[in-house]
């Protein structure tokens, strides 16, 4: 046996839920770009778990339920006030989200119909709790869901108390769409590799989290929206990059370890970018955008990827730096609970191999010859 480092290239599943071949992501055979044009999340949340865009009946079903499971427990919620205002904010979302198992009497039961009630669950759910982590955490009393208001629309009005302008809810829409699934990255893995053992789906999302947590998968927005904040305008786009190109220093945002032309997902968050900053009458955030991915495809070769323009996106939209993280699971767990139900459906134990490299032979001496 031969180990491959990090997995790269090793095919450990086979799944019908997305898939990037040539550069192109699908979800359920749909191209990213025709999803990010026309679907909504609560649409392409349920393609990801049934297979099939809903019918008008079958949208509103959910909707319906997703409204009605948005209210996490009081528990909960009395607990998360607890945690220091200063806590790390994905490190608060992995308790909660475990959390949630102990007040959920059917957090273990395994029937496809109690395994799809809580992956509508934890969907609804996890806009509630990172809404209010996010008020807890600046002293403010958290905000109850409101009847009436969709997923998207509900988070907005949960962060700030106040109706959303209709921009600002299509672009957090868009944003959760281009995020809700990406193959067998590694917090799917790690969701699959837990649930393979029978455990429960709030195991497999809190595994999720966890693997999330690590600035190697998510936060890379959040180092692009600290060099957005350290340039300051677009007059200084050019000479803070050339600064730290010439100092070999990596610019956050660019490159993907699976698209080698450029990430689809990039250009819908860059228009979006624009639009926001028409929105909010200050373009500057996409200037020095653009104008930065301009210089490192001119000097680097290198294309933008999902998270560079939504920094941008986010910061326009009023959601501080410590959320974009946590915003990203909420997007996500729509994927890593599709992942979850199939892997149910036909499974087995995740039980790889290591190539053993210590030492051979050895034998046991009693203590006092040590």
């Amino acid at each position: 046996m031969t180990a491959t480092k990090g997995l790269e290239g090793i095919v450990a599943a086979t799944s019908s839920i997305s898939s990037i071949v040539d550069g192109v992501l699908t979800y359920r055979g749909y191209n990213i770009d025709d999803l990010a044009a026309n679907a909504s999340f609560d649409e392409v949340a349920y393609l990801l778990w049934h297979g099939a865009l809903p019918n008008e009946e079958q949208l509103e079903s959910l909707r319906s339920n997703l409204q009605k499971y948005a209210a996490i427990p009081p528990e909960l919620l009395e607990q998360m006030k607890l945690y220091p205002k200063d806590m790390n904010m994905m490190a608060a979302l992995r308790t909660a989200v475990s959390a949630l198992a102990l007040y959920d009497a059917d957090a273990d039961g395994m029937s496809a119909e109690s395994n799809q009630t809580k992956a509508e669950r934890l969907q609804a759910q996890l806009p509630t709790i990172v809404a209010a982590l996010s008020r807890i955490s600046e002293g403010e009393e958290p905000i109850a869901p409101k009847d009436g208001l969709g997923l998207t629309e509900n988070f907005l009005y949960m962060m700030s108390g106040k109706q959303p302008e209709q921009t600002a809810i299509e672009a957090l829409d868009k944003a959760l769409v281009l995020h809700a699934d990406h193959e067998l990255n590694a917090s799917t893995f790690a969701a699959r590799v837990t649930v393979a053992t029978l455990s429960d789906i709030y195991s497999g999302v809190t595994s999720a989290i966890g693997a999330l947590k690590g600035p190697l998968h998510g936060g890379a927005n959040e180092a692009v929206m600290r060099m957005l904040e350290e340039i300051g305008s677009p007059g200084n786009v050019q000479s803070y990059i050339e600064g730290k190109l010439e100092n070999k220093e990596k610019i956050m945002g660019f490159g993907h370890r699976v698209y080698k032309n450029g990430d689809p997902r990039a250009k819908h968050l860059m228009e979006m970018s624009r639009r926001l900053g028409e929105m909010n009458g200050d373009s500057s955030l996409y200037e020095m955008s653009v104008q930065i991915e301009d210089l490192i495809v001119s000097k680097k070769g290198l294309k933008p990827n999902v998270d560079f323009y939504s920094a941008s996106v986010y910061t326009m939209l009023n959601i501080p730096r410590k959320l974009f993280t946590p915003i990203f699971a909420i997007s996500r767990v729509s994927g890593w609970s599709a992942h979850i139900l199939e892997q149910y459906e036909n499974n087995r134990i995740i039980r790889p191999r290591a190539e053993y490299v210590g030492e051979l032979d050895l034998t046991y001496v009693p203590i006092a010859q040590r």
